[in-house]
């Protein structure tokens, strides 16, 4: 993308071959799913039947599991659409797969619109009742990986509460106001303004005021010294917001740079995580006849 100067630069976290997307690596720029963030005890009960699912994260089930959808090679057709050029990726889940029930057809669309924007439209079929949470696992620096990390990017997200989570991520049921805690980015702050009060660094889900499934704002994100600025819409209820914790080094991306912790930041729009064990949170079930869809 450009900068405030008009040079172009990559703003995305990655690899220069595919191989580097096929081994091991923290989700760059993946669709994950059927069910993305995390699902308590890899487990849930589905009407009336349970189902057990690979823990991958502790006790835990993350992003779909052992071999969720970041980890499988989408069916892509090229379009155009009026917004611009697009691709088509699809995928068919089998009945079973990583522990789901249910054969689901998942079909993303990126569309690359003449405005400077990155459209990402999802739909979903099943022909069982199954949890489905789609979203999109990009590693965004503004400034361009080589720039180091991301502490001095400005974000603004008017998300006004947060799910609690447990020491595992887990969210516990409650919801909080961000007001008076280090979550607060109602105002455009620096995201390293108050990392250090966040063990390990910002992996939280954050409450859109947007249970009606419309297009809203979701985060703006400005780089100071680029003049870069991105904004994500989504028609979710909800957005992770990561910092990149578990970045150390040891992974050597596109151009020779090497990842450090806090070198990218993501925005995972989704419904909020366990869900699928929380009757009190927006639903992620899906049953035949049913489309889901989803647009960022």
């Amino acid at each position: 993308m450009p900068d405030g100067s008009g040079k172009i630069g990559d703003v995305v976290m990655g690899f220069d071959r595919l191989d580097g997307y096929l081994a091991e690596h923290p989700y760059f720029g993946c669709t994950v799913g059927r069910v993305a963030n995390r699902i308590g005890g890899a487990r849930f009960v589905l009407d009336g039947k349970e189902y057990k699912l690979f823990a991958n994260n502790a006790t835990n089930a993350l992003h779909g599991g052992k071999k969720g959808f970041d980890k499988v090679v989408w069916k892509a057709e090229p379009q155009r659409s009026t917004q611009g050029p697009s691709v088509k990726f699809s995928y068919l889940s089998p009945d079973g797969e990583e522990g789901y029930p249910g054969n689901l057809s998942a079909a993303v669309t990126m569309t690359v619109t003449e405005n400077n924007a990155l459209k990402i439209e999802y739909a979903a079929t099943t022909d069982k009742p199954t949890p489905v949470n789609l979203t999109n696992h990009t590693y965004f620096n503004l400034g361009g990986p080589e720039s180091g990390n991301i502490l001095s990017h400005v974000l603004e997200l008017p998300a006004k509460k947060y799910t609690v989570s447990d020491d595992q991520l887990i969210p516990t049921g409650e919801i909080k106001d961000v007001a008076g805690t280090p979550f607060d980015f109602t105002k455009p702050t620096p995201i390293g303004a108050r990392i250090a009060q966040v063990t390990g660094g910002y992996d939280l889900n954050y409450v859109l005021d947007n249970l009606g499934g419309d297009l809203v704002l979701a985060a703006r994100v400005r780089e100071p010294k680029s003049g870069r600025i991105m904004e994500m819409h989504t028609t979710e209820p909800g957005v992770q917001f990561y910092t990149g914790n578990f970045l150390d080094g040891k992974l050597v991306g596109k151009g020779g740079v090497r990842y450090e912790k806090h070198q990218g930041f993501c925005l995972e729009a989704q419904h909020y995580p366990d869900s699928v064990n929380k009757p009190i949170f927006p639903s992620v079930i899906l049953r035949p006849g049913q489309t889901y869809k989803q647009t960022t």
